[in-house]
């Protein structure tokens, strides 16, 4: 007999703003110069930063953390250059903690915080998860820590938000490298992505009562074009054979149990997910 008064998860869509940059980083050599054309022009896109909350009966799970609202500005936490090569820009319901609070949550009701990687767009909130286990991969978190020694005040890893973390003392759970497949709750298990993008890329393949199987690659694959085929890896990478064998893995995957794959900012698919404002998928 099926249990009608079992509760069901349901799964968030938080615009959390918009990041822009040269198009070069997204997909590498997308416009190269030829004889024909040896001055061809670079292109700055726009493009949707968003996270995920997963409100599951066995404990509210969140994926990515976006930007730190703080990150902008003379005073702001990222350096002047990553400011003018990144910009990012949102009105402030969209900064995370109040699309959280638009739902009712509150950051100490959060029990995993799954960080795809460390990056200033995916881990800006992180430090606000204090009663929250913090999974990322141990390699990420690793490099990250270095880059925080090393006091490296510019590019996609934030000093500051780094510092936080440490001062707000969050309680991290690392993925090592042989780790995979971990079930989180019923339904929601971590894939371990390995190095491409970055030093260490996990994601989640979600199970859905209704809507299916949904895998969160983030920026394993950035948009529909990186995914391809062909793919076509971006210019912010640290792997490039780790990253096409993750993307053909995700491509594997996505067959093998009938999953839609959401990008990391994919702009044409983002516009079409139902956002947190609109309701929930089941």
């Amino acid at each position: 007999m099926v249990n009608i008064n079992k509760q069901q998860p349901k799964l968030y869509v938080m615009d959390n703003g918009r990041m822009s940059m040269d198009k070069n980083w997204m997909i590498a050599m997308h416009n190269p110069a030829t004889v024909h054309n040896p001055k061809a022009e670079a292109e700055f896109v726009e493009f949707p930063i968003y996270t995920v909350l997963i409100d599951h009966p066995a404990g509210k799970i969140l994926f990515d953390t976006a930007c730190n609202p703080e990150g902008m500005g003379s005073q702001g936490r990222w350096g002047e250059v990553t400011q003018t090569m990144f910009p990012y820009k949102a009105s402030e319901e969209c900064y995370l903690p109040n699309r959280l609070e638009q739902l009712n949550v509150r950051p100490e009701d959060v029990k995993y915080v799954v960080a795809s990687h460390l990056h200033l767009d995916h881990a800006g909130c992180l430090e606000m998860f204090t009663n929250a286990t913090i999974v990322v991969h141990e390699d990420e978190l690793n490099g990250t820590l270095q880059s925080y020694a090393r006091n490296e005040k510019e590019g996609a890893y934030i000093w500051g938000d780094i510092d936080a973390w440490i001062k707000n003392n969050l309680q991290w759970r690392t993925i090592k490298r042989d780790e995979d497949n971990l079930e989180l709750a019923e339904g929601v298990r971590v894939l371990n992505f390995g190095s491409g993008h970055a030093w260490g890329m996990i994601g989640l393949h979600v199970q859905m009562p209704e809507k299916g199987g949904i895998i969160l690659a983030s920026d394993a694959i950035y948009t529909a074009e990186s995914f391809g085929p062909p793919i076509k890896p971006p210019g912010i990478i640290y792997d490039s054979i780790g990253y096409s064998k993750t993307v053909e893995r995700i491509r594997r995957l996505a067959k093998e149990t009938n999953s839609e794959v959401w990008f990391g900012h994919d702009s044409a698919q983002f516009k079409n997910f139902r956002k947190s404002t609109e309701g929930y998928y089941e």
